[in-house]
């Protein structure tokens, strides 16, 4: 008898690299159809059914009839990120437009929390669409996230890291994907799974090597894996998780 495969979404990212590396390495890969999507596609096909797991944004949580946290690993950061961050011309309080990144809606939630409650301003927002990165100039700025950012630094005059703006604001790291269920999963699945990502963290040595360079060196990306994202998911990311969805339920009360 065929056994039924758990369907599993995780982000294309290059900061997921860490997670598919152990799961290609670890006997987990023989129980789990594997697709790679970007955030907010990760995100539609969780809330659909269309999969049972994913590397989903936390901003979605709520919208789950059911959910299950099943790792111990998350897409974290303690402090500056460095892959999503606002870029503008000007400065926080000349800013009039922001365009939001349509790949994550964890980001979006982000920013407009800041903007209300931390850096006190109040611009119109501008659902984005592919090639928006362009459209950024004079008073109009753009979240942009993942590794469209890397070579981004010296194209826009300010860049305002959107998990170090956090942690200037709560205290807390940041969390932008975990690793969520839409259903219960055996628990020998989800001790293989976490097994599996923790090989992979243990081996962003090995990941790196592996790695075909593109558009970012092999040093930026071992720098950018080790020093930037936090893939542990301890108390306190759950703390920030939590604080981060009181906010997101009174901005949509």
């Amino acid at each position: 008898m065929r056994v039924k495969k758990i369907k599993v979404s995780a982000v294309s990212y290059l900061n997921t690299l860490p997670f598919i590396y152990g799961i290609n390495n670890s006997e987990v890969m023989e129980e789990i159809d594997l697709s790679l999507d970007i955030p907010s596609d990760c995100a539609k096909k969780i809330l659909s059914g269309e999969v049972d797991l994913g590397l989903v944004p936390i901003a979605i949580l709520p919208q789950l009839k059911e959910y299950h946290i099943i790792s111990d690993y998350c897409i974290g950061a303690e402090g500056k990120v460095d892959s999503v961050a606002l870029y503008s011309d000007v400065p926080l309080n000349e800013i009039e437009y922001i365009y939001l990144d349509y790949q994550s809606r964890t980001s979006i939630n982000l920013v407009q929390i800041l903007a209300e409650n931390h850096w006190k301003i109040a611009p119109n927002w501008i659902e984005a669409t592919k090639g928006f990165e362009n459209k950024i100039s004079g008073k109009t700025a753009g979240v942009i996230i993942g590794d469209r950012t890397f070579n981004l630094s010296k194209k826009y005059q300010y860049k305002y890291d959107l998990s170090e703006e956090w942690m200037g604001f709560t205290g807390l790291p940041f969390v932008f994907a975990c690793w969520v269920s839409n259903k219960e999963l055996p628990q020998s699945f989800i001790t293989n799974f976490n097994k599996a990502l923790e090989k992979g963290v243990c081996n962003i040595n090995k990941v790196v090597l592996r790695y075909n360079e593109t558009d970012v060196s092999k040093i930026i990306l071992e720098n950018y894996l080790t020093k930037n994202i936090s893939y542990t998911f301890d108390a306190s990311k759950q703390k920030a998780v939590d604080k981060f969805l009181g906010f997101i339920k009174r901005k949509d009360s």
